[in-house]
Parts: structure tokens; C-alpha cells; sequence
């Protein structure tokens, strides 16, 4: 009987860690899905002809929106999607603007 508490003990231990596992993986997947629907919706409305027209205002306006909209305006990411907060390279090219 002792050595089935141990084999039952051993066995919720490793369910334990996989559904943490698991909780991770959910975790990751939804970040994901948010960052896709944001990228999707710019998309989205960009072929709407809801952005605003870029001829509209003075270059750097433009760029400080664009950023503001969480995307990249530096030449190492121009284009991605900002995901972990500033980018001292967007805003050093804000202020050089």
C-alpha cells in the first residue's frame, strides 16, 4: 500500500510540472494572439483607407503616430510591432526628426 502512495505521489508531482507546462504555453499563445490582432486590425484598417494619409501632415508627425500605433519607425525594426515598451532607436530618430 506504501509503495502505491509513493507511485500516486510520483504521478501528481509530474502532472503538477506539465500543467505548468502548459499554463506557460496558454500564456505564450495568448501574447501572440493579442499581438496578431492588433497587427490585424492595422492591416485591416490600412486597406480600409482609414490611416491617415501620410501627406496629411509634416514627416514627423507621421512617425511620432506611427510609433504611437505601436509599431517601429527606426531603421533596425521599421515596420514591426513594438512589443516590449520604448525603443531608444525610435526615439532617438523622433527627436533627430
Amino acid at each position: 500500500m506504501f509503495v502505491q502512495v509513493a507511485n500516486l505521489e510520483e504521478r501528481i508531482g509530474e502532472l503538477y510540472e506539465e500543467l505548468g507546462s502548459l499554463k506557460h504555453k496558454i500564456q505564450e499563445l495568448i501574447e501572440e494572439n493579442q499581438r496578431l490582432q492588433r497587427e490585424n486590425e492595422h492591416y485591416q484598417a490600412e486597406s480600409l483607407g482609414k490611416t491617415v494619409n501620410l501627406e496629411s501632415g509634416s514627416a514627423q508627425e507621421n512617425l511620432r503616430r506611427i510609433y504611437r500605433e505601436g509599431f517601429h519607425i527606426c531603421n533596425v525594426k521599421y515596420g514591426s510591432l513594438r512589443t516590449e515598451g520604448e525603443c531608444l532607436f525610435c526615439l532617438s530618430f523622433i527627436d533627430r526628426a
